[in-house]
């Protein structure tokens, strides 16, 4: 399990875009929009506050429930952010990288995320996770079939085959936006150990401030994963006055 603070994973559940839609008498795929752009400004952040991988839960397997109409919007913004955010990713040295099932998508939306995934590999500044067709559960069950298959049933074969990556990819801390306070099936085996916070704000509302209140917050708590004896705890993190990571390059700005 992860226990450098200086370099932590934290987790997302954006939630609260089609609320914060519907107090504004808007449709909801609005809201989705505008979650996007929050999206940004909290990718900017992460070098600044230490955050060295970033998972955000995107598009739950449980959101195929939803209205086609809603699912084709959210479609079309992921085609739109996966098309768009790519010179973003390189000139910032940020991996993607997607999680989740990939049968059930748009062939088009597969070849996206191959494309992107393939060009920001070397990205080392931040590893950026998106769960699209995402189910904890799901992934559990086709990472112990694997590794049965394959007779090796250790805790890190576990890990390795649900994160693709060779170390563990434990989660320090969990964001859940818009007052709900549950994992709905986000990353259950990777969050055995993360601290939890809940907040009321809207995604579409939260902030580089609420980020980094959150991260505080966090970094106060003491951490001991069952021993007695809590990590070392660093000093507040200093944001810049206007709030952003000046050393964040917006693509095609110079």
């Amino acid at each position: 399990m992860q226990s450098n603070l200086r370099n932590i994973h934290i987790a997302i559940i954006m939630d609260g875009n089609g609320r914060w839609a519907q107090k504004r008498n808007l449709p909801r795929f609005k809201g989705h929009s505008a979650g996007v752009s929050t999206l940004r400004t909290i990718i900017q952040c992460c070098p600044e506050f230490q955050i060295s991988t970033l998972t955000l839960y995107a598009f739950s397997s449980d959101n195929w429930k939803r209205p086609q109409t809603e699912i084709s919007h959210l479609m079309d913004l992921i085609r739109l952010y996966l098309s768009s955010e790519t010179d973003c990713f390189l000139e910032n040295n940020i991996r993607f990288k997607a999680i989740g099932r990939r049968d059930r998508l748009p062939e088009d939306i597969v070849k996206l995320i191959e494309k992107v995934e393939h060009d920001t590999q070397c990205g080392e500044q931040l590893t950026l996770r998106v769960a699209i067709d995402y189910s904890s559960r799901y992934e559990i069950l086709q990472a112990a079939k694997n590794i049965l298959d394959n007779s090796n049933d250790s805790h890190s074969a576990l890990s390795k085959s649900l994160s693709g990556v060779e170390k563990e990819c434990d989660v320090d801390l969990l964001i859940r936006t818009s007052g709900e306070k549950r994992l709905s099936d986000f990353l259950l085996w990777e969050c055995a150990y993360s601290e939890l916070y809940f907040t009321n704000i809207d995604w579409p509302d939260f902030t580089s401030k609420d980020l980094r209140d959150a991260v505080e917050d966090f970094r106060s708590r003491d951490r001991r994963f069952g021993s007695l004896e809590a990590e070392t705890k660093l000093p507040p993190v200093v944001m810049n006055a206007d709030g952003n990571n000046k050393n964040y390059k917006i693509a095609g700005v110079k």
